[in-house]
């Protein structure tokens, strides 16, 4: 089986009531008016580029990871989930989304570690301690928002700008905060449950009317970092790197070949070991914080497959 045979990447399906499409990065919005159906291709993204090869299986884990999580923490906050009626389709309610990305951290890795290690102290207006090595847990998990760009580089900003610009009233950003934290301690316990670490993560949030609700995906490989529990401590205490779930291991391997996505540099080619390495990674990371049997949906014909299923649910 090739990668192409089993992909897809792009979409351009006619269901019925559909009001206007959306192509993201690694995923295509249809609006049905109060509803939106979301296809969760198989896009890969790093560095806020989309890159050229697709990831066979990646956009049903995302989405299957992404239900998990929605069903178990929605006595938490409400959320914009209805329905999976296909392995790579969610459709949920529609909601005004708030142009901020909540991100939090609980140790010093990725963008924080990169930050720290150039010398900053300060992210997004949050003060990180002096002594802290690469992957050191933080005392407490600390909030480092972005602005949530509908294209190019999402931006770090502080909580005192996001205020002062009116992004959203202080209102909201202490309900946004509060729903950041406990959907992250929850996020933690299902973590450590499967011998997991939840190292960092974000959440998006929307308004439906007045009411804040939680979107789009959430403990995912594309939105989280995760590290294994045993043998976390020794690492640290002798230097060596923490094996990690998430696709950091695809931003390090573009950083390896000269591209971190910044002007000048070349896209490198990335050959098919590679994008299977990466498929074989996202189902692991899937049965390891499920907990279940990684199932493959059959991909023959993904897109046929899309708009039965999709179908069938929308004539019910």
């Amino acid at each position: 089986m090739t990668v192409e045979s089993c992909i897809i990447r792009n979409t351009s399906f006619q269901f019925d009531g559909v009001k206007n499409v959306y192509h993201g990065k690694v995923r295509d919005v249809y609006d049905l008016d109060d509803q939106l159906l979301m296809v969760a291709t198989d896009r890969i993204s790093a560095f806020d580029h989309v890159l050229p090869r697709a990831i066979p299986y990646k956009g049903q884990v995302l989405n299957q990871i992404a239900q998990h999580f929605l069903l178990n923490t929605k006595d938490i906050v409400p959320n914009w989930w209805v329905a999976s009626p296909d392995p790579n389709v969610t459709i949920g309610h529609k909601a005004e989304t708030i142009k901020i990305e909540m991100v939090i951290r609980g140790y010093l890795s990725g963008h924080a570690w990169r930050t720290y290690k150039s010398g900053g102290r300060l992210l997004c207006g949050v003060p990180m301690q002096d002594g802290m090595k690469e992957n050191d847990r933080f005392p407490e998990p600390i909030i480092t928002p972005t602005t949530k760009a509908s294209e190019g580089h999402d931006m770090d900003v502080s909580v005192a700008e996001i205020i002062h610009h009116g992004i959203v009233s202080q209102k909201d950003w202490d309900q946004l905060e509060k729903y950041t934290r406990s959907l992250f301690e929850r996020g933690t316990k299902m973590a450590a449950d499967r011998g997991l670490i939840l190292v960092d993560t974000k959440y998006e949030f929307g308004k439906v009317e007045d009411q804040i609700i939680l979107i789009d995906e959430i403990h995912t490989p594309d939105s989280s970092r995760y590290f294994y529990s045993e043998g976390y401590e020794t690492r640290q205490i002798t230097g060596a790197p923490q094996p990690q779930l998430s696709k950091e291991f695809v931003r390090e391997w573009l950083i390896t070949h000269g591209f971190q996505g910044l002007e000048g540099q070349k896209m490198p080619d990335m050959p098919d070991d590679f994008v299977w390495e990466i498929s074989d990674r996202y189902i692991q990371l899937f049965e390891l914080i499920t907990g279940h049997t990684f199932i493959k949906a059959e991909v023959a014909d993904i897109n046929s497959r899309i708009v039965q299923n999709v179908n069938n649910y929308l004539n019910a």
